[in-house]
């Protein structure tokens, strides 16, 4: 089997098997550069270490991963070691941006002074069309264009901007490696295409094995719309009452808490009593 072969033979095992490629480069502790070069036929010999990583991430052999032997199965989450909290909590999903990283301000602020222009001009042009972007009806090259022609030049790369203003949340970061020795956890993002493999890439989220990425970007739907709570809590693998969300926007708690999961408000501004009401929430004694 050639490279491209190979790369399909990868792609398609990985689609069937129901990952993307962040959840199993974060599970398969592959970067997502790596992994993208792979399955469009850009490495010509990959590890063999490599490509067993990736038929163990999804319950295959090496046989049914290359496709000789029997029809790939559909993957079943193994049973859960983890532990659960004193109020039945088995699995925590935690968003991006706000909790985990900040970078609003910042971004907004130094495109207005590269490319002169206000940064009042700059936000509302990007709260425009950002729900549409995070749902995947727009593209970021299309989101590019509509804010480049609202400032008035010829073009605009919002999410360099974007990664440039990142600042990971030390104190949350080492919260959620804490959370991930217990517990599954998961993160559960309003975000543009390609900023969560970017962050991972970069080691802008805490480095831990995620049960699941939702990304609203690839399931076309944002918070706090139903759909993405029905996406997450399926892929979580246990029942709405033992999820908690952890997020920084009350409407999204709110739709959350109607699914019946479990949710903490986090505050920005407060950030070492955000992490100890999240810590007494996961008390398992």
């Amino acid at each position: 089997m050639d490279e491209v072969g190979l790369g399909k033979q990868l792609q398609e095992a990985r689609q069937k098997a129901g990952f993307t490629q962040q959840q199993l480069c974060a599970s398969a502790g592959l970067s997502y550069s790596t992994l993208a070069k792979i399955e469009r036929g850009a490495i010509k010999s990959p590890s063999i270490f490599t490509i067993q990583s990736i038929a163990d991430t999804l319950g295959l052999s090496l046989d049914e991963l290359l496709g000789h032997t029997a029809p790939l199965a559909a993957r079943t989450a193994p049973v859960s070691t983890k532990t659960s909290s004193l109020s039945g909590i088995k699995f925590v999903y935690f968003d991006i941006n706000g909790c985990l990283v900040r970078f609003y301000h910042h971004a907004f602020t130094k495109l207005a002074d590269d490319l002169g222009t206000s940064s009042d001009t700059v936000e509302s042009t990007f709260w425009h069309y950002n729900d549409a972007v995070c749902r995947g009806e727009m593209t970021i090259l299309d989101f590019n264009t509509a804010l480049a022609k609202a400032i008035g030049v010829p073009a605009v790369d919002w999410t360099s901007y974007y990664l440039e203003a990142v600042q990971p949340i030390a104190e949350m970061h080492d919260l959620v490696k804490e959370v991930a020795s217990s517990y599954d956890v998961g993160l559960l993002s309003n975000i543009m295409p390609g900023q969560i493999d970017a962050m991972l890439t970069k080691g802008m989220l805490p480095n831990v094995n995620y049960k699941t990425i939702i990304d609203s970007s690839e399931v076309m739907a944002i918070k706090p719309e139903v759909k993405i709570y029905e996406i997450a809590a399926g892929l979580a693998g246990v029942s709405p009452q033992e999820i908690l969300l952890v997020d920084d926007s009350r409407p999204n708690l709110m739709a959350a808490e109607k699914m019946g999961w479990k949710v903490l408000w986090f505050d920005d501004y407060r950030v070492e009593d955000s992490v100890q009401r999240i810590q007494t929430a996961l008390r398992t004694k």
